[in-house]
């Protein structure tokens, strides 16, 4: 599932109900779109039980942030996108009034498009207690100028709630045959894999963990400076059966690859139920992806959005998210190995030294940005 392009929703806890008030006119209204899994119901329930006034609530599980993006895009530019064929699976027609929701989930990847369009607007940190005791890693990301790019003076246009890495996934019972298991990027390039693996159909996520090998950065602007870069890319592509970012795990069960590339949120809900799957994140550091809130532009700054993001910051919570959802969180919380099962401890209990060795991937210039898409191309036709 391509976290980039197409964010499909995990399975695991769902919050599928809508919690409702009395639908009184002038009752305060709360409503959230997110990404379906990423929030507990439970979770949802205990924060109701915070809020003193009467609310009506409503938390609208979404199957894929792709389609949370296109109903940020639908609210602002609502004819342009019903041209596009979007409006029938819009829940209103065009007559009706829009209603705007309070929060969106949107992946990282999404948030300088959001922020270039004009489709969120920045929020108020200040109302926001658990903001100033965030770890620097995780608000650099939302900081942004007013064309989305990092900027550690600019706004803040979203809360990371949740977060996960890129991994390596393997096959045990085809590689007990070797005497060495996978730890590294290196370990891609082993020869016993030739034409036994799979990558991510993603430029920037294969050509960053090569460069990851090589000492460097994800977010290198200038390839054309890394001398040994297009030697390796073409010595990995040899390793490669397939590319594809959406069903890269079924040829991993049934045997026709040994070991694939792929994220965390896909490989964690697999891992319990195919004991012959190992997975780990590699000793170089890895990407990192994170689900966040954003607000709509023109919604109102409400006092409960605050509330809500604070609540999900909060250490209690934030454990709560992570052992119902099998995905990190941005809060230091107090989690023992005890309370997670044995095949994620690896991937969920992230040491600091490894999480700081590990990067958000970043938006980079235009020229930059074609540099990955031509070296990428070249790679898989190398002609």
């Amino acid at each position: 599932m391509d976290r980039r392009f197409f964010l499909l929703g995990t399975s695991g806890f769902v919050v599928s109900q809508m919690l409702m008030g009395c639908n009184s006119q002038n009752q305060a209204q709360f409503n959230v779109q997110l990404l379906k899994g990423s929030i507990p119901g439970y979770v949802v329930n205990q924060f109701r039980k915070t809020v003193q006034s009467e609310v009506n609530f409503k938390f609208v599980p979404v199957n894929q942030i792709y389609d949370l993006f296109k109903q940020l895009q639908t609210w602002q530019q609502p004819d342009a996108n019903n041209k596009e064929g979007w409006s029938r699976l819009i829940p209103f027609r065009q007559n009706q009034k829009v209603t705007k929701s309070d929060l969106v989930t949107l992946g990282d990847y999404w948030l300088k498009a959001a922020i270039e369009q004009k489709l969120i607007q920045p929020l108020e940190t200040e109302k926001i207690k658990q903001w100033s005791t965030l770890n620097p890693k995780w608000q650099q990301p939302v900081k942004r100028d007013d064309q989305g790019n990092i900027d550690p003076q600019g706004k803040v246009w979203a809360a990371p709630y949740r977060w996960g890495n890129t991994v390596i996934v393997y096959n045990r019972e085809k590689l007990q045959q070797f005497d060495w298991q996978p730890k590294d990027w290196s370990d891609l390039w082993r020869s016993e894999l030739r034409s036994r693996i799979s990558l991510l159909n993603h430029p920037r996520e294969v050509i960053g963990l090569v460069l990851k090998k090589l000492g460097k950065s994800y977010n290198t602007e200038n390839l054309a400076e890394i001398s040994d870069l297009e030697t390796e890319l073409k010595t990995l592509n040899q390793q490669v059966k397939f590319y594809d970012s959406t069903t890269y795990l079924e040829p991993l069960i049934m045997g026709d690859t040994w070991l694939a590339v792929g994220w965390s949120n896909d490989v964690i809900p697999i891992l319990s139920r195919y004991p012959k799957l190992n997975a780990i994140i590699p000793q170089s550091g890895t990407a990192i992806w994170a689900d966040l809130w954003v607000k709509p532009a023109g919604v109102e700054q409400s006092n409960l959005s605050s509330e809500w993001i604070n609540f999900c910051w909060q250490p209690n919570i934030a454990k709560e998210i992570t052992i119902l959802t099998k995905t990190n969180t941005p809060i230091t919380t107090n989690i023992a190995a005890s309370d997670i099962s044995q095949p994620l401890q690896n991937l969920l209990l992230t040491n600091q030294e490894l999480l700081e060795k590990s990067e958000f991937i970043i938006p980079l210039s235009a020229a930059a940005t074609q540099q990955y898409e031509s070296l990428f191309k070249k790679m898989k036709n190398p002609g």
